[in-house]
């Protein structure tokens, strides 16, 4: 598929939740030798969707109009279950935030990704 705008949101999120993981475990395994656990426990913290949804606050006021476009198409999908562990609001910024990163990861943007990767590792969040 070369248009990645046509995907569902939904399925820009099923990608961009698994590029962020990998991005999130690679940068903690390279700077931190921990016990398994503490891996899990770290990583937990930066793929949550209340961190996520703190990231994508962050990012707003940078987004393209294409990005912002990307972002709100997947705020405003319904989702068809309840989040277990965050409000309905974080639960549909994170998946807004995944659907942007699976955008920028299909499209092949790498550069605004890993400045949006690096971003949601950051001190702020």
């Amino acid at each position: 598929m070369e248009n990645y705008t046509q995907l569902s949101p939904l399925a820009l999120a099923f990608i961009g939740d698994s590029v962020h993981t990998m991005f999130v475990r690679e940068h903690i395994v390279a700077n931190d030798v921990l016990k398994i656990n503490d891996y899990h426990k770290m990583s937990a913290h930066y793929c949550k969707a209340e961190t996520q949804s703190k990231v994508l606050d962050l990012l707003m006021p940078n987004l393209t109009e294409q990005e912002k476009d990307i972002v709100r198409k997947a705020r405003n999908t319904k989702i068809h279950h309840n989040a277990k562990n965050a409000s309905v609001k974080d639960y549909k910024q994170a998946t807004s935030f995944e659907a942007l990163v699976g955008y920028l990861y299909l499209t092949k943007q790498q550069q605004r990704l890993e400045e949006i990767l690096n971003l949601s590792m950051g001190e702020n969040v």
